[in-house]
């Protein structure tokens, strides 16, 4: 039962910082001439790879999905309810480019923490956020702002080195979550696999 809380509290997180990411990618951050290189998503974005390295880290890679996978269904329903104007092509963009971005990049940091998780403990979250902060990058910024007049290069570029500075710092949380809040002993319900 405890454990098949974690699951949903984890799968909760995700699918909330997913949609105020989604929210938060419209603000440029109008400080210190970098409004045409960050937006406050770059902030909070990098906490869903911590969340799904937890759940792979301590439950393996098919809970990590399913984490993935409800945070997508929910993140999603949050950021068309929330965040998207169905009357701007850029806000339709911004969700299609999320939901795209988000799901190539967290199943592939599922499948590289995998591959990672029996080298010492810092390797596979760094490797895998790393590798899914880059795609992710990508895919959002090319998909929702390409031919458009947002600048959409630098900002994915300022975004993407917030997002390795953000890794490097979620390894911190990371450690003391793995050791402390996360029981290996309880059994998740069958149908959660």
């Amino acid at each position: 039962m405890l454990r098949s809380k974690f699951f949903y509290t984890l799968a909760t997180c995700m699918a909330g910082i997913v949609a105020i990411s989604n929210f938060l990618v419209q603000f440029p951050v109008n400080y210190l001439g970098l409004e045409n290189i960050l937006t406050y998503a770059a902030f909070t974005y990098p906490i869903t790879f911590l969340i799904t390295d937890l759940a792979n880290r301590k439950y393996g890679k098919l809970i990590a999905r399913r984490v993935v996978y409800f945070g997508f269904f929910i993140g999603i329903i949050l950021t068309l309810y929330f965040s998207t104007n169905f009357e701007d092509l850029i806000s339709i963009r911004i969700a299609i480019g999320s939901g795209t971005a988000f799901l190539v990049a967290q199943l592939l940091d599922v499948r590289v923490f995998d591959l990672l998780r029996k080298k010492m403990w810092f390797i596979a979250p760094l490797s895998s956020s790393l590798l899914g902060s880059l795609i992710d990058t990508f895919l959002f910024f090319s998909i929702s702002f390409y031919n458009t007049d947002v600048p959409w290069i630098t900002l994915a570029m300022g975004d993407f080195i917030v997002k390795v500075l953000i890794s490097l710092i979620m390894l911190i949380p990371f450690r003391l979550l793995l050791n402390k809040t996360i029981p290996d002993d309880i059994n998740l319900p069958g149908k959660l696999y």
